[in-house]
C-alpha cells in the first residue's frame, strides 16, 4: 500500500479503536447503523459506496472520501466508472469540490498502484 493509504488506514483504526474503549452504547449505535447501512439491500454494496462517494465529496469531507474511495475500490468501481462519480460530484456541488476532487484522484490512483513511491 502507498503512503497516503496506510496513514489514513493506521489513523483511522487507532482512533476508532480509541474512541471504542470509551464510547456509550449510542456512539457505538451508531458506528453500528453507518457499517450495516452500506451492506447489500435493495442497493448492492457498490451502489451505495458510488452513493457515498459523491455525497462526502460535496460535503467536502477529505475523510469521507478516502474511506469511501477505499470501499469504492473493494467493491471493484474501475477507473472510467470513477471518473463518472467525480463528475457527478463536481455537478452537483461546485467549483469548491475541485480541492478535494483533486486530492481523490492523487487517493484513487495510489489505490490502482498508479503513483510511484518517493524515492
Amino acid at each position: 500500500m502507498g503512503k497516503l493509504i496506510n496513514e489514513f488506514e493506521g489513523y483511522r483504526t487507532k482512533m476508532n479503536d480509541r474512541i471504542m474503549e470509551t464510547a456509550n452504547t449510542n456512539i457505538k449505535r451508531f458506528f453500528a447503523l453507518d457499517t450495516t447501512s452500506y451492506a447489500d439491500g435493495a442497493l448492492n454494496v457498490k451502489t451505495k459506496e458510488m452513493l457515498g462517494l459523491v455525497a462526502s465529496m460535496v460535503l467536502r469531507c477529505d475523510d469521507c472520501i478516502k474511506y469511501h474511495l477505499g470501499k469504492c475500490h473493494e467493491a471493484g468501481v474501475n477507473s472510467e466508472e470513477m471518473n463518472e462519480i467525480f463528475m457527478i460530484a463536481n455537478l452537483v456541488g461546485g467549483s469548491i469540490v475541485i480541492p478535494h476532487y483533486r486530492r481523490a484522484v492523487e487517493y484513487w490512483d495510489e489505490l490502482n498502484g498508479a503513483v510511484e513511491e518517493s524515492k
